[in-house]
């Protein structure tokens, strides 16, 4: 139905970008917000400054947030060149681009640690998390190293909606949570750990063996997709999905 909220040739544009733009060495995919209610992520490690640049540029014409994960100080520098108003988030090695409308948070979800060298992984999946709109409660260095640490903090962990624990060395982190908590727990292994930690397979194997049931694993170093899943469980327990 018109409503004359847009005119002829704006209306034109919107359905040119859909469902994808050719950029030749990409292709931009527009209707991934209207799929997963969310713009297509840019992962750039493999990618040139100059592609994030040029993708980071069609997703911002759009109106959308745009971020962009893994990326060096470097590709920061020449995305914010293009568009100023881009934040880099150091820890997260994330950039973003805010829309011009962002979601009003909603619920709870918290992101434990187990170290602090877990802490990139566990920042990237709680800013995916807020981006998405949601609450987030930022809960580092709580591994079972220390497990008085993770107790002295359990009344903010029993708060959340869904919990997503970071684990690097033997990943044990997860289990223990998973046999505490109430709500879903999301398990994300890191690579932080000594030689036998196999670049986070060690961990990743103790998380998919849990005997805690509710828990779920994603893959090793995965924030972003933790950070997702959580925001999107988070949004059915707020009522927004259904």
């Amino acid at each position: 139905m018109q409503q004359g909220e847009v005119n002829i040739e704006q209306a034109a544009e919107k359905l040119r970008l859909l469902p994808y733009e050719n950029l030749e060495f990409a292709r931009v995919d527009h209707q991934r917000y209207l799929s997963r209610g969310f713009p297509e992520v840019i992962y750039c490690p493999g990618k040139t400054a100059e592609q994030v640049v040029a993708i980071f540029g069609r997703l911002a014409a759009t109106g959308g947030t745009v971020l962009a994960t893994r990326a060096e100080p470097a590709v920061f520098e020449a995305v914010k060149a293009a568009h100023p108003a881009a934040e880099y988030h150091q820890t997260a090695r994330a950039i973003v681009l805010r829309g011009e409308s962002e979601p009003e948070r909603i619920g709870c979800i918290a992101v434990a640690s187990a170290g602090t060298a877990d802490m990139p992984v566990a920042e990237e999946a709680a800013l995916t998390a807020e981006l998405l709109g949601s609450r987030v409660e930022r809960i580092f260095d709580v591994g079972v190293a220390g497990i008085h640490r993770l107790f002295d903090n359990w009344d903010k962990l029993n708060q959340a909606r869904v919990i997503v624990v970071v684990a690097g060395m033997e990943g044990a982190l997860a289990s223990v949570v998973g046999g505490l908590a109430t709500c879903p727990v999301i398990a994300v292994p890191t690579s932080v750990g000594y030689g036998a930690n196999f670049g986070g397979l060690a961990p990743l194997l103790t998380m998919l063996n849990s005997c805690a049931t509710g828990v779920a694993v994603v893959n090793i170093d995965n924030g972003y997709g933790a950070g997702h899943i959580a925001a999107m469980i988070n949004r059915v327990g707020e009522g927004a999905v259904k």
